[in-house]
């Protein structure tokens, strides 16, 4: 399936979503490849530069943490609670399970 970025290769926001996108499916635990993997498929085309980067700065963090923080499981640190992660716990966002 051609994306955005595949159509775009000069552009530089298209890079970054490549490797945003690379980056969300070879995370190392197969739960969070899974739901940031899905997330940047279905997301990483519709986000601007500044949520590409607040996305690149959540996958700074550990799998344990993100998986927490996606399933409410813990309070998310402030840098962190902001629109992308809450595009990852909404109901707009639901991973395809198989």
């Amino acid at each position: 399936m051609a994306t955005a970025d595949d159509r775009a290769p000069g552009d530089p926001l298209a890079e970054q979503r490549k490797r945003l996108r690379f980056r969300s499916w070879h995370r190392g635990t197969k739960e969070i490849d899974h739901l940031l993997g899905t997330f940047a498929d279905a997301w990483l085309d519709r986000l601007d530069g500044p949520q590409l980067a607040r996305y690149e700065s959540l996958l700074e963090n550990s799998d344990p943490d993100l998986y927490a923080w996606i399933l409410g499981l813990e309070d998310v640190p402030p840098a962190f609670d902001n629109d992308i992660l809450a595009l990852l716990r909404s109901p707009q966002y639901s991973p395809v399970t198989n």
